[in-house]
């Protein structure tokens, strides 16, 4: 049993009515505009006169106000912090939400350097945003490394923010910040789970580390060992497990509100923590980055405590398969026919495409609940990228719920697009021995015709959405706005947005 205490995450967030003794540096806002730098509005938490002559030091050194670009002068002296740090926040008409997330995520990423506390105006733009943006581009993840390369006490993130506002005992802030805190170190648990290496994250470690975050947010906690998944007819699960030492699990989390008749959510998500392709193996080029296989995972974990730490008015059970998928004399093979919970027969014709045999079972589990609504989500496919990047999730399922969470999705800054299920990809799923197969015999709509694949697995009467965050879930390259290297927590974001609109609409 797994002794995993959660490490604590991001600096601490406070309000504030004006920048306090305790202090290092002030961020504030700039526009841009035709005319220069504008700054953005500070709404009496900072003396007008005092701003005048912070923009005529920021004019000088050649501050825009483009978006995310990072300005730092000297205060001046009737300032209680040694300097000011502008972030850029583009065009003033264009700017929203997502804009002053991901430049409060620029500005914590650039206070690196025995920063204890820095002051923001942001706030006053957007209260959650601006926390959100500054709880995430604090986020470092260092676990792994020794003294030898780790940076030292003076080189880390910022350790407090203040966030200023003018009335910072209002309820009403308060509420907005305790809810961004909440989502933030949901995002940043997801982030852990992902960053975290294989060669520690295996099937059993997880699904104990899932179990601890559970039991500590009083949520009910069942873990299915591999003998119980056997016996359960759980045969998607267990053959993408069979090629490895490391047997797989299934976990269960439920979150019962207090509310009688609250609409039930089903969340789930792929949990392969560590992806070679198995028998059909990949290319060993960029096979490290499948650490990742195991995004859709965590963050349906995080979102399930998440949905629990907020007292959210719905009743929300996650199910989420976790294995290893290996190539040994005992992994299953190209060709092999095996049985998903609930009786469908499928071809194994390529063992790479192993996640929506897991999420099969998964997704039968959970419909067994008859849950109102039904979310999983998955690094599924390479085709995602190919169709739409690595920042755009693609949203599938039934028309009016795939259309609902794809349009919070991108309220909230995660900007899932929704995808269509052209119906004459079904027949390319046809199997000449099983009922089905687990691809197709050809490259195109790859993306889609995974989500086909798991709609053959979902009740008629449920409300599903699939979301593909193939190349969102993980960033390989530089870091920006609120996003580092490594683990992203998408679509955490989305998922507890979707269910707070399902409690507050149905």
């Amino acid at each position: 049993m797994s002794t995993y205490t959660p490490r604590p995450l991001g600096p601490t967030l406070a309000l504030a009515g004006s920048v306090g003794k305790r202090a290092d540096v002030l961020v504030i806002g700039l526009t841009k505009s035709a005319d220069g730098p504008e700054l953005a509005l500070a709404d009496g938490t900072v003396d007008d006169s005092i701003l005048s002559e912070i923009l005529d030091g920021l004019t000088l050194v050649g501050a825009t106000g483009a978006a995310e670009e990072i300005t730092r002068v000297p205060a001046p002296g009737s300032l209680p912090v040694d300097s000011i740090v502008a972030v850029g926040l583009g065009a003033a008409d264009a700017l929203d939400a997502e804009q002053i997330r991901k430049s409060a995520g620029a500005a914590a990423r650039s206070l690196k350097g025995g920063i204890g506390t820095a002051a923001t105006t942001l706030s006053v733009l957007d209260l959650g945003a601006a926390a959100e943006g500054f709880a995430l581009g604090s986020y470092v993840f260092h676990e792994y490394k020794s003294a030898k390369s780790a940076p030292g006490p003076d080189a880390g993130p910022v350790e407090n923010v203040e966030l200023l506002v003018s009335a910072p005992k209002d309820k009403e802030a308060k509420a907005t910040l305790e809810r961004s805190t909440a989502i933030a170190k949901a995002v940043a648990t997801a982030r852990e789970f992902v960053n975290t290496p294989p060669s520690h994250l295996f099937p059993a470690e997880f699904a104990d580390r899932a179990r601890a975050l559970g039991s500590s947010a009083g949520l009910k906690v069942e873990v299915m060992d591999e003998k119980a998944l056997e016996k359960g007819g759980y045969g998607g699960i267990v053959g993408v497990g069979k090629g490895s030492s490391r047997p797989p699990r299934l976990v269960r989390l439920s979150y019962a509100s207090k509310k009688k008749g609250a609409p039930k959510v089903a969340l789930v998500g792929k949990g392969i923590t560590f992806d070679t392709g198995g028998i059909s193996i990949k290319p060993a080029a960029s096979m490290e980055n499948m650490t990742s296989d195991m995004g859709g995972a965590a963050a349906v974990v995080a979102t399930v405590v998440l949905a629990a730490e907020l007292g959210l008015p719905v009743d929300v059970t996650a199910t989420v398969p976790m294995a290893e998928n290996m190539p040994s004399s005992t992994a299953q093979r190209p060709g092999d026919v095996l049985t998903q919970y609930g009786g469908t027969t499928v071809e194994v014709i390529n063992t790479d495409a192993e996640g929506r045999l897991i999420l099969a079972d998964a997704i039968v589990r959970a419909c067994e609940d008859e849950p109102d609504y039904l979310i999983d989500t998955a690094t599924l496919t390479g085709a995602q990228m190919v169709a739409l990047g690595n920042r755009t999730p693609g949203v599938m399922g039934t028309d009016e719920f795939r259309d609902r969470v794809a349009t919070l999705s991108q309220q909230v800054g995660e900007n899932g697009w929704a995808m269509p299920f052209p119906s004459e990809l079904r027949a390319d799923l046809d199997s000449k021995v099983a009922d089905l197969a687990n691809v197709t015999n050809q490259r195109w709509g790859g993306m889609l015709v995974a989500g086909i694949y798991l709609k053959e697995f979902v009740s008629q009467d449920v409300q599903w959405a699939h979301i593909d965050v193939a190349g969102p879930a993980y960033n390989t390259s530089g870091p920006w706005g609120y996003t580092g290297k490594g683990g992203t927590g998408v679509p955490v974001r989305t998922m507890i947005t979707v269910i707070e609109d399902i409690a507050a609409n149905g």
